[in-house]
């Protein structure tokens, strides 16, 4: 699918990776001239005139000196009297008509963060850049398909009649998404009355029947974050029988009850006897062998399976890997937030564990704090565990940074974030021409903390991952986990909650706890441990089908299947009943006695 239009991509891209200290020069002044005088900054730089004509490193000097760093407590404020329908420049010149919703299950809650017509500018810009990148190593036909898990939620007014809803639900409504839906000649199965249906399980029940239905044109298979993938094909295993039955004869289950979907999905599909005859065939296989490489076997021209797989999303890459039964690549798709993308994969064919995200410079101003391990009260570059435990460097331009050195990224953005903390620690793994390459390594977030201990959420998937390893021997899996501080009783103690697919003997299980206890390694973990200011971990079992609950509780409070990731850990009261009345057996660690 190369084209004129994605070769002149990939030179504008080389372009600014070669120059891209000047380019973030030139980025920073844009911004601060588009937005001079407004409330936020002229408390800062109030007394700043001509900024247009200040030379860029200088601007920048000036800047960085006066500006504070900020975190979104700091911002809130501002964000809320915009929400309240004060129109008056406070953050940016430019209107803010529309506020995005973080998906809150990362810190609990739901914040919001400016969106403006650059955010959707910059969303089809990344998307365009890594397609032509993508394609020089995995190919499309041309007029080709893909099978995309996309879903939009409600929209909905603030006080002050601002539009606001998750950032993936404002870029699927943008003009700009419908423009690349009817001129992109590979574009996605399923009408926007399926994205937009409001219902998860009536939406995915028709994206897997388009999907099908269009079958062998189909180049990828794409979700948001691989976790939508994961859930999408696990409601698989029960839909397919009747999808079968609709593509047989062209019909739509009743199961799926709104009018503008039913019209939209029976306006496409037509009886195709043969193809549902195979389908049924192949799946009844499938199931014989627990559905193990579904992804080939369904879409036979499919290239590679693209999605957000790094954080958060690693735990789901095993179940990826069984769907794909190793046929497929996993690409990871780019690095962004809500607040802003950061980068593109530009090495496609890197395994998801493996991948680095090329900063791109023209999307936000960014800095760098150079990060140092406190161990022994002694500061040494980081090299692993927990990852807020730091000491802190001044922050650096990104043409300052160095390889191997670890930072938390810092924005100025088009949308009136200044000098913003992201909270993501990641590593300069390299450079692209003159832009860095960068591994995502962990969210700076504490979410494990009862005495003197520090555990990320990075510390709590690798003790996840090593505590499982038994599993194995019983041919279990498993499917999703969550934690919880609990300092109700003295002293307090980790409770980690496991969803397991397949039986397992109470003795295995016993044996899980007591691997995923010794796997934490923070030092104040360990040694709280041994001194008994922390008691011993305790291994929650729930029942099938826990967390699908807690994702339709997220869900039902305004999240979206495009942007939910499960909570590594909760305080939440309405989870943890869900969690405790759904648990079957208990285990607490002997690893310390």
């Amino acid at each position: 699918m190369e084209t004129s239009s994605s070769e002149d991509l990939m030179s504008w891209f080389e372009e600014i990776a070669t120059n891209a200290g000047k380019i973030q020069m030139e980025t920073l002044k844009k911004i601060l001239e588009m937005n001079h005088g407004v409330e936020y900054l002229e408390k800062w730089l109030g007394d700043i005139e001509d900024i247009d004509k200040i030379d860029g490193e200088a601007l920048r000097s000036i800047y960085v000196s006066l500006v504070p760093l900020a975190s979104h407590a700091d911002l809130e404020p501002y964000i809320r009297k915009i929400a309240d329908g004060d129109t008056s420049p406070i953050l940016t010149k430019q209107p803010i008509t529309t506020l995005s919703l973080s998906s809150g299950t990362t810190e609990g809650r739901q914040k919001y963060v400016p969106f403006t017509s650059h955010s959707s500018k910059t969303t089809l810009q990344i998307f365009k850049l890594a397609a032509a990148n993508r394609s020089r190593v995995y190919p499309t036909r041309e007029g080709g398909k893909i099978l995309e898990f996309i879903y939009g939620s409600k929209q909905f007014k603030t006080k002050g009649g601002l539009v606001a809803g998750t950032a993936t639900t404002h870029y699927f409504a943008s003009q700009e998404f419908k423009i690349k839906q009817q001129q992109t000649k590979s574009f996605t199965c399923s009408p926007l009355e399926v994205i937009f249906s409001g219902d998860y399980k009536q939406s995915t029940y028709c994206h897997f029947l388009l999907g099908l239905f269009y079958s062998p044109q189909v180049e990828f298979i794409t979700s948001t974050f691989a976790y939508g993938i994961v859930q999408s094909l696990s409601l698989f295993e029960d839909y397919w029988r009747e999808i079968c039955d609709d593509l047989f004869n062209g019909t739509l289950s009743p199961k799926i009850t709104l009018l503008n979907i039913r019209r939209s999905v029976l306006d496409v599909i037509k009886p195709n006897p043969c193809l549902a005859t195979l389908i049924r065939s192949q799946c009844e296989e499938l199931e014989r062998c627990n559905w193990y490489c579904l992804i080939p076997k369904l879409w036979p021209n499919a290239k590679y399976v693209y999605s957000i797989m790094t954080g958060s999303m690693q735990p789901y890459l095993e179940k990826l890997r069984h769907y794909t039964g190793d046929k497929l690549p996993l690409v990871s798709a780019e690095y962004g937030s809500t607040e802003s993308w950061v980068g593109v994969n530009m090495d496609p064919c890197n395994a998801p564990e493996n991948v680095t995200f090329t900063v791109v410079p023209t999307f936000a101003y960014f800095e760098f704090i150079p990060l140092h391990k406190v161990c022994d009260k002694v500061a040494v570059v980081v090299g692993g565990g927990g990852c807020d435990d730091y000491l802190e460097d001044d922050p650096v331009p990104l043409s300052k940074v160095k390889m191997g050195q670890q930072y938390e990224i810092v924005l100025t953005t088009f949308t009136g974030l200044y000098r913003y903390r992201l909270g993501d620690v990641v590593e300069v793994a390299g450079f692209y021409q003159a832009t860095p390459k960068l591994k995502f390594l962990c969210r700076r977030k504490l979410i494990l903390t009862i005495n003197i201990d520090k555990n990320t959420e990075n510390d709590l998937q690798l003790a996840v991952q090593k505590g499982s390893k038994p599993l194995l021997k019983s041919q279990a899996e498993l499917v999703d986990f969550t934690s919880h501080a609990n300092t109700s009783n003295q002293p307090g103690h980790y409770m980690v909650y496991w969803e397991i697919k397949g039986k397992v003997s109470e003795h295995i299980l016993a044996t899980c706890c007591n691997e995923m206890d010794a796997a934490f390694v923070d030092h104040g973990y360990v040694v709280s441990r041994k001194t008994n200011s922390i008691g011993p971990l305790e291994l929650c079992i729930v029942e099938h089908g826990t967390f699908k609950k807690i994702m339709e509780h997220f869900i039902g409070n305004g999240a979206t299947m495009s942007q939910f990731k499960t909570p590594r850990c909760t305080t939440n009261q309405v989870l943890l009943k869900i969690l405790n009345l759904s648990t079957t057996k208990r285990f607490l660690s002997t690893a310390y006695e």
